[in-house]
């Protein structure tokens, strides 16, 4: 049986490490208990890339490593397997990281006034960076004017919101 589709855990690998890691992740669902040698010559990609990506999938618990004796030389090889299973609850862990970051950020913006200058290169100071400078640029000396973060607040609590939502399905 021969997968092609784009199942969830395909999906995540790919955000994970980008196409090689797609290859990876098609050739454990095509061919499981697969070394990482049987998984470079199905996907023509190098044995280092295709065990780069084994492990950071092996680290994030969404494939799995059983260590056996290959019998034609006698060292010792992985056999991989997909934990499909796995892929849920790996996507709520991230999502919750997610909220809390979100979560974070909208506390930073709540307790801060922030200034800038208008020129698009400068950055954006916070209102006691900004006294330090005497409300002036340091880096183009013009003058730094309050910012209205208003729009970026009700952002982040919109998507607080969504998300926990979304976790709580």
């Amino acid at each position: 049986m021969k997968i092609e589709y784009e199942d969830t855990f395909v999906k995540v690998a790919g955000l994970i490490g980008g196409p090689d890691y797609v290859r990876v992740a098609r050739a454990l669902l095509n061919n499981e208990n697969a070394t990482d040698e049987e998984i470079a010559s199905a996907t023509g990609l190098k044995i280092k890339t295709v065990r780069k990506a084994l492990y950071e999938l092996f680290g994030r618990s969404l494939i799995t490593g059983v260590r056996v004796r290959d019998p034609k030389r006698g060292w010792f090889v992985y056999r991989w397997k997909a934990q499909r299973d796995q892929t849920d609850g790996f996507i709520q862990t991230q999502k919750k990281k997610v909220l809390t970051r979100l979560m974070q950020r909208l506390e930073y913006e709540d307790a801060h006034e922030f200034y800038h200058c208008g020129t698009a290169t400068c950055a954006t100071k916070t209102f006691e960076s900004a006294m330090e400078s005497f409300f002036k640029c340091p880096t183009c000396a013009k003058p730094l004017n309050r910012v209205d973060n208003s729009e970026l607040k009700n952002a982040l609590k919109w998507k607080i919101k969504q998300l926990e939502e979304d976790i709580n399905k």
